[in-house]
């Protein structure tokens, strides 16, 4: 790899996430001039709102002037909750970091690509280091109820603490960098206010920022927020060789500021939902050499998002980190208990009660029956005072290997399936251990209405969709991340893991990017 003057930098990475944070910090220190363009705005602590009925600080509707860090996007199949920032997900991320199982690590779709738990191993705890990861120290209500419903179901060996991106310290208290030998910024203890997901205002969670984003920034990284990548073009109008011609707009105006800059060389790591529609886009126009697969393999955890609003009022779920254990029902599911801070109520208007069934009639049914045979309860769960404080989220993931495929639409891209059953909300087991945990805290389990009316499940973790391959027969990008047809091209987010790991997927997004960066040489011109 060579350093040419004549362009503006030697890498550009489109997205700032799991992915683009780590390939800045790399390929700079490896002597490369990087520039990171990045969709959303940055945020500081005082910018994330306190509760999530603060609608224009939290999610991202630009056409609304909604400008904050949380997108909720829906699909044929699926609807995918996401980040958008500098950043990426991990602002908005429940900042828990599990290794996956062995079933991922030797899944078909990849397997015969590499021995990936062998090429893996020294990534993780790079990984876990530098995302500041260690045990949740303190189970709170949601977790020791999980940790009851464990001994009841015979599951007490699987239930355990999990691995946290958090800084906790002494509660509230600004310290220096306890990172990365006083190169990071002052951090402040965590005071376990349950508001992980809606934006650390206390300085205490590891976000990108705060690490990769922070040390590559100290190494001369540029990072350009509220740019949206429009068109990337080889120099040479061929292969890329030569470098690319790379176009952005302004994101957050309505009538948008253009701008371009030339590199060598480009990363793109805007995530599923930035990735794969640009390389579509991009296909058709200027990068027509793009395989033909991309948005094959897009997976999820197989998850499904549940409630339990409790009737007792003495009973507070919202305090503690965002998720702080985890229950292993078997080899392939896992449970885990999802908190947001108190207030944060915005999600009640999505709710339903819980109605299974396989098709929309028979859950009709059943969502018409549950009124007519608990009217009271159902009008207390609507209308319970504080329902952050009161309701409990549980987390379903599997790991099963069932495909969509995004493609391109006249409104914006659209899923079918691809592979496998279609993904489902309605998960047998989910719904017994819903009605267990229920019974523990004298609750009522609810769902959003998408699944219990449309069927349509939610995940928060949306993978796959620049699939790897042997070649662009099979994937989008070879083993080490290198983009088929294309020079100096790669893909390092989410949308290049290319089997299911089962559980929180940010550690395994990370350490694949820091396996895709190890593999660049240094800048020998530097």
């Amino acid at each position: 790899m060579t350093k040419d003057l004549q362009l503006d930098y030697d890498f550009i990475i489109i997205g700032s996430g799991f992915g683009g944070s780590i390939s800045a910090l790399r390929l700079a220190e490896k002597g490369y001039r990087v520039l990171v363009l990045e969709k959303g705005k940055e945020f500081q602590p005082a910018d994330f709102p306190k509760t999530n009925w603060n609608l224009k600080r939290w999610m991202w509707l630009p056409r609304l002037g909604f400008h904050g860090f949380f997108k909720l996007s829906f699909f044929r199949h699926i609807t995918i909750l996401s980040g958008v920032g500098v950043g990426g997900g991990s602002l908005t991320y429940a900042n828990t970091l599990p290794v996956p199982k062995k079933e991922f690590f030797t899944a078909p779709t990849w397997s015969h690509l590499a021995d990936w738990e062998k090429e893996l191993q020294e990534f993780y705890p790079l990984a876990t280091k530098m995302l500041g990861a260690e045990p949740n120290p303190k189970l709170q209500t949601g977790d020791l109820v999980l940790q009851e419903l464990a001994r009841r179901i015979g599951k007490e060996d699987e239930f355990e603490p999990t691995q946290v991106a958090v800084f906790f310290g002494e509660a509230d208290r600004t310290v220096p960098d306890p990172y990365f030998n006083g190169e990071g910024p002052e951090r402040s203890g965590c005071n376990f206010c349950g508001g992980c997901m809606t934006g650390c205002r206390y300085n205490a969670k590891n976000t990108l920022d705060k690490n990769y984003l922070h040390l590559a920034r100290k190494r001369g990284v540029r990072v350009q927020a509220q740019s949206e990548v429009f068109d990337v073009v080889p120099l040479d109008k061929q292969d890329g060789a030569t470098g690319y011609r790379v176009r952005w707009k302004q994101s957050t105006k309505t009538f948008k500021k253009k701008g371009q800059y030339t590199c060598r060389h480009i990363v793109f790591a805007g995530g599923v939902l930035g990735t794969v529609p640009l390389l579509l886009k991009l296909k058709k126009r200027s990068l027509p050499n793009l395989p033909e697969k991309i948005g094959c393999g897009v997976r999820t955890n197989s998850e499904s998002l549940l409630g339990i609003t409790t009737f007792d009022k003495n009973t507070s779920f919202c305090e503690g980190v965002a998720i702080g254990s985890i229950l292993h029902t078997d080899e392939y599911s896992h449970l885990e208990p999802v908190r947001y801070a108190s207030g944060s109520g915005f999600w009640r208007i999505m709710l339903a009660p819980m109605a299974h069934g396989k098709n929309i009639f028979i859950r009709l049914r059943k969502l018409l029956f549950d009124f007519i045979r608990h009217p009271i309860k159902n009008l207390k769960v609507f209308f319970v005072w504080n329902f952050a404080k009161r309701t409990q989220i549980l987390l379903f993931m599997q790991t099963i290997n069932s495909t969509l495929r995004f493609r391109k639409g006249a409104l914006g891209m659209k899923s079918s399936m691809e592979q496998g059953p279609a993904p489902t909300a309605f998960i047998p087991e989910t719904e017994k251990l819903a009605y267990q945990y229920a019974e523990i805290v004298n609750g009522k389990p609810v769902t959003l209405f998408t699944e219990t009316i449309l069927g349509i499940p939610t995940t928060a973790h949306i993978l796959g969709g620049c699939v790897m391959g042997k070649d662009a027969s099979e994937g989008v990008i070879d083993k080490d991340h290198r983009v088929f047809g294309y020079h100096n091209m790669w893909v390092c987010d989410g949308s290049a893991v290319s089997a299911n790991p089962g559980v929180n997927p940010s550690l395994t997004i990370t350490a694949l990017a820091e396996r895709a960066m190890s593999k660049i040489a240094p800048n020998k011109n530097k």
